[in-house]
């Protein structure tokens, strides 16, 4: 199958009946693609839990409609759990451990041998502390295993004529907030609406960091020029919930 590497076929082979960790991103997208290719009994789980969006979950019913597959949904609210809401150095870890194990629990009724998520070759370990979780708890990546970056996965998606082959990396809502502050609904809520409300000017990429009442809007520096065009409509938004707003670049993914 020429959009679907032979180790990775034979990965299914040998680790049948999987629960996959669909976020509707690039890498669990082509995972899901390529267990309906192989036809394989796959149970996608989708955690909604505070940090994640509305459209997030409407993209993840769309795709999973579009393979042909039935998801579970875990139901959450992370808030309750002070450590992770307290939102230190060790937050990503915590509420990806809370993740985890509330998905396992979940699917294993169904028969499921085991999870896996859409974790790459290019993921680094060092940047990404909930990634300790995968070993702690045998969480498979199918991608990683097998020598799949971003950049093979993107490609190998655009081949499959998958929606999301060029789709922006994204994170959860609580990486907007800085480390040591608090992660409320208040604040994750506020910056869902306002970057809602920036993307729908045309920006393909961005992120508002939500600091002391403060905004700072990161885009592309591809977008300069519609950047400077659409300033007034961006701080007709944020100023309606931020004291000040300041401006950065995001790196191209």
């Amino acid at each position: 199958m020429e959009t679907i590497p032979d180790n990775l076929v034979k990965f299914f082979e040998d680790n049948p009946k999987p629960a996959l960790a669909f976020s509707g991103g690039v890498d669990s997208t082509y995972l899901m693609y390529v267990c309906r290719r192989l036809d394989v009994d796959m149970i996608p789980v989708f955690y909604t839990g505070g940090f994640q969006t509305v459209a997030q979950q409407v993209n993840v019913e769309n795709l999973c409609q579009r393979f042909n597959f039935n998801p579970e949904f875990i139901e959450d609210d992370v808030f309750e759990c002070k450590e992770i809401a307290a939102n230190g150095p060790d937050r990503c870890y915590l509420c990806k451990k809370r993740m985890a194990t509330l998905a396992w629990k979940r699917v294993k009724k169904f028969g499921c041998k085991y999870m896996m998520d859409g974790t790459n070759a290019s993921d680094d370990p060092a940047t990404r502390p909930g990634m300790r979780v995968l070993d702690e708890l045998g969480i498979r990546s199918p991608l990683r295993e097998c020598g799949l970056k971003k950049e093979d996965i993107r490609r190998l998606s655009k081949e499959a004529g998958l929606p999301t082959w060029d789709l922006p990396s994204d994170s959860c809502l609580a990486t907007r907030i800085p480390t040591g502050t608090p992660v409320t609904r208040e604040n994750t809520q506020r910056v869902n609406y306002v970057e809602k409300e920036i993307r729908v000017m045309g920006f393909k990429d961005i992120r508002v960091r939500d600091i002391d009442g403060n905004a700072r809007l990161e885009t592309l520096p591809s977008q300069k020029d519609l950047l400077e065009e659409m300033k007034p409509d961006i701080e007709a938004v944020l100023l309606k919930h931020y004291k000040s707003v300041t401006y950065g670049e995001r790196k191209s993914q």
